[in-house]
């Protein structure tokens, strides 16, 4: 990976790393009151990370999915839901760097994040549709150069933390569900009714909540292309790439204090194999496989971005598709071999081995966007697709 230095002449990685320190100070009470992590996000605002996927050329740093996926890794390591902030603002922002480098409005906007690090939220779920993005109930109102819009937003993660939000709809009020568009409204443009509060079993410091949003903007603020082609050549991709870059930092730092656990037990005992040994060498496969996932997918994704049509074709899809399955269905089993390891020191709070919200954080993985649904967008693609039968493509 090619090194980004910023003005203070520091990497991605050490900037990140400097976020990761102040997050991990901050964990344990950031999921325990359910609260934003403010500091850590202060951090990243600090260290400019916000803007580093905005190209040069608009005032950011030109960072590849892959640099960014590195980075939330780093993150999840120390706090996982201030590493999922991280991951959903550039899941957002990936829209507007592919999809809005045409619309003078949005390269405008993308210079304002570029300077004043603004914090960009999303609004695709309704309530009626549940997590099915490609779908909405709500519609766009154009009223001559001005747009409005209410939705029963039923989750906007760190919604009321957001300095804007993108949110989908339908074009118009006889569109059909599926045919949709993105559009921008910043903080002073909406109001938020909440309808639903945050008290989960993990990810508890995303406060994604559920909110009535009601927005009035200009009409230049809508994406010019439909949502449709944003979701297939970006989100997909950025979500469960950047998702699965959160899912393998959990992961691996469960794994860490796992082997710290088993290197303690060794040295109490020269000569003898530690009995959670055999727990350390499946779980560093599995971590092994996880990884792999993740940058297959991601040097795929990097493959295909010269080429729109790869983008939405539907290997590419079912293959994004299967990064996330995978991901998301491997590290629970990873954490649950590292509490097996570490006994009833991981299953505590409070000790070097606690696995407790490494644990609780993983499950929300299978259920961001359910695998169930996943899989069935899945194996209607492979009614029609070819299944893959080379090793090297």
């Amino acid at each position: 990976m090619d090194a980004i230095l910023n003005p203070r002449g520091a990497t991605l990685q050490e900037r990140a790393s400097r976020v990761a320190a102040i997050a991990a100070k901050h964990a344990d009470d950031v999921d325990r009151h359910a609260r934003f992590p403010r500091e850590a996000v202060d951090a990243m605002i600090s260290e400019r990370l916000l803007s580093i996927q905005i190209p040069a050329s608009l005032g950011g740093e030109g960072a590849t999915t892959a640099q960014i996926a590195d980075l939330c890794t780093i993150i999840a390591q120390a706090c996982a839901a201030s590493a999922m902030v991280f991951a959903m603002h550039h899941i957002k922002l990936s829209s507007l760097v592919m999809h809005g480098t045409e619309s003078p409005w949005h390269q405008g906007f993308m210079r304002a994040i570029a300077a004043d690090q603004l914090l960009i939220a999303s609004a695709t779920t309704e309530g009626g549709i549940g997590g099915n993005l490609r779908n909405s109930i709500c519609a766009i109102e154009l009223d001559g150069e001005t747009c409005r819009l209410q939705k029963d937003a039923t989750v906007i993660s760190y919604g009321r933390y957001a300095d804007a939000i993108l949110i989908t709809s339908r074009a118009h009020a006889d569109a059909a569900s599926t045919d949709q568009v993105m559009t921008v409204f910043l903080k002073d443009q909406y109001t938020l009714e909440l309808t639903q509060g945050w008290d989960t079993l993990g990810m508890r410091g995303t406060c994604s909540e559920g909110y009535i949003f009601k927005g009035e903007a200009p009409a230049e603020q809508i994406f010019p292309k439909p949502f449709a082609e944003i979701a297939a050549q970006s989100m997909l991709a950025s979500s469960h790439l950047l998702w699965g870059g959160v899912w393998y930092g959990i992961a691996v730092d469960a794994v860490v204090r796992a082997q710290a656990f088993v290197r303690a037990a060794a040295r109490k005992t020269p000569g003898q194999t530690p009995p959670g040994a055999l727990h350390l060498a499946e779980a560093s496969n599995l971590l092994q496989l996880v990884r792999s996932e993740v940058t297959a997918g991601l040097s795929r994704y990097e493959a295909a971005l010269a080429n729109p049509d790869q983008l939405s074709s539907m290997g590419f899809a079912a293959a994004m598709n299967n990064v996330k399955i995978a991901v998301s269905q491997t590290v629970p089993k990873i954490i649950d071999h590292a509490m097996q390891i570490t006994g009833i020191l991981g299953y505590k709070n409070g000790t070097p081995f606690s696995l407790g919200r490494h644990l609780r954080d993983a499950q929300s993985a299978q259920l961001m966007i359910s695998n169930d649904r996943i899989l069935a967008n899945t194996s209607n693609m492979l009614l029609i697709h070819k299944i893959e039968t080379g090793l090297l493509g």
